[in-house]
């Protein structure tokens, strides 16, 4: 896939900037079929070649919209858990963080979702490289013993999948945060899972 096309100058930077999140608001609102390059200029407040000036295409836009959600995403899990110690507890934060960053940015959300059907590598490429960090995370906490053995990668793969829908149901279809009960069951439902016991037999 060729390189984008970068800005060199402060301007440029927030050109290309202001056309993203107008994006990430048109598609996000209208979906990608319905979405098109004059809306997202309209909303950018420039004009259509300058669009084209950094995306050759609405493709373009939306793929460089998914790297950014998987950046600003892995930007804030990071921040949230900072300084924490013992990986329970990273789950704990983590799944809080990936909740408010959902009802956050719900229009970005919706656009990694939109993308499954227009083009599929970008939409898997978003979610491996969420799953390879998270993986390497728990075969560390596997080997410092705070978390059972087992496929660290099956278990990313489990883990994201029980935020993802917690995050569809509440954050992206209800436009709120889950009730506090159903936080409680989930974090359970981690803490059981991952707690460092000796296996059954």
């Amino acid at each position: 896939m060729n390189e984008l096309p970068r800005p060199t100058t402060a301007r440029g930077v927030a050109t290309r900037r202001k056309l993203l999140e107008a994006a990430e608001a048109e598609i996000g609102e209208k979906g990608f079929a319905k979405s098109s390059v004059a809306g997202i200029t309209r909303r950018a407040g420039v004009g259509q070649g300058t669009f084209y000036l950094y995306f050759p295409s609405k493709d373009d836009a939306l793929r460089e919209l998914v790297r950014h959600m998987g950046r600003s995403l892995r930007r804030a899990l990071s921040e949230a858990t900072a300084g924490m110690t013992g990986r329970i507890q990273v789950e704990r934060r983590g799944l809080e963080a990936f909740i408010a960053f959902a009802l956050k940015h719900q229009n970005l959300y919706r656009v990694v979702m939109e993308s499954q059907f227009v083009d599929e590598s970008i939409y898997r490429e978003y979610y491996q490289t969420l799953a390879d960090a998270y993986a390497a995370n728990l075969r560390q906490a596997q080997q410092e013993r705070e978390v059972r053995q087992g496929d660290a990668e099956a278990q990313a793969w489990a883990l994201m999948g029980l935020a993802h829908f917690l995050g569809l149901r509440y954050a992206i279809w209800e436009h709120k945060a889950p009730p506090k009960t159903v936080m409680r069951t989930a974090f359970e439902l981690i803490e059981s899972g991952l707690a460092a016991t000796e296996r059954r037999p």
